[in-house]
């Protein structure tokens, strides 16, 4: 399947399987891939506007926080030791740094600095090892892992840094669901070239199975992302009322994924061995 970047630069990209079944890759990566980041309106990284936009987005991102901190609630102890890897800035670490011993790695500077300037308790990094090795409780990456092009590497250092049982969390989008087969080119969350991986359910179950330090533990989804993803693929078909055409199309979603789980965007919570 050929995707343009209709964020940014509106170059095509190809999407092609690896050699893991149900794992895709965007083809080619530019070698220069960080000035594909470099746009104000990268939600990642951008800074409080007070636009009516942003207030909503705001409204909406506090549940998902309450959700992502509720799965860290239910598994591990108060004041256990968190890494955000890929915090940008700083949003997830200021909701949860009253009750872990947090940590946020984000390699932008820009965002790095938004987030050392948001948060009190927790530390931002730019280095993961600076991290001692067995210390953590768990590492949580919200739709950072798909940015990721040396994937092996980094789930190996992962598993050193955490301790015996610790716990890796991944959100991804999902190219299976059905607001990524209704929108087909235009799905906002293949997000080309910014995201290099792209993992179907089964991909990523197959990933995790193939790789004898993990053992996947749950799968959850994140219910308010098939909205979002649906009003962003929308405004790239530049179709009128698009917030309404993406409510619709993101209840379908959520819907049929009662049934078949294949939500918009899933959150795989991974043990290590």
């Amino acid at each position: 399947m050929k995707i343009k970047d209709h964020f940014l630069t509106q170059e095509e990209f190809e999407i092609i399987e690896t050699e893991t079944k149900g794992v895709f890759k965007t083809s080619p990566i530019p070698s220069n891939i960080s000035r594909y980041y470099e746009s104000e309106d990268y939600i990642s990284h951008h800074q409080d506007s007070g636009s009516l936009k942003e207030k909503i987005y705001k409204f909406l991102q506090s549940f998902n926080l309450q959700y992502k901190k509720n799965i860290l609630v239910d598994r591990i102890k108060k004041n256990s030791k968190v890494l955000d890897y890929g915090c940008g800035a700083g949003e997830f670490v200021k909701y949860i740094e009253n009750d872990f011993q947090t940590f946020g790695f984000e390699p932008n500077s820009d965002a790095r600095n938004a987030a050392i300037n948001k948060t009190e308790k927790a530390k931002i990094i730019y280095d993961i090892n600076s991290i001692e090795n067995g210390s953590l409780d768990a590492i949580t990456l919200w739709h950072v892992f798909e940015h990721i092009e040396n994937q092996s590497e980094m789930l190996e250092i992962f598993h050193q840094k955490l301790n015996k049982k610790g716990l890796l969390i991944i959100a991804v989008p999902n190219p299976t669901s059905y607001d990524a087969k209704h929108y087909k080119e235009f799905w906002a969350a293949y997000d080309v070239p910014r995201h290099i991986y792209h993992f179907s359910k089964n991909g990523m179950e197959n990933l995790i199975s193939k790789n004898s330090d993990w053992k996947l533990r749950k799968i959850k989804a994140l219910l308010l992302d098939s909205f979002y993803i649906s009003m962003l693929s929308e405004k790239y078909k530049k179709s009128p009322l698009f917030w309404l055409k993406a409510i619709f199309h993101g209840t379908i979603s959520n819907v049929k994924a009662l049934f078949n789980s294949e939500f918009s965007s899933l959150i795989y919570i991974i043990e290590k061995k």
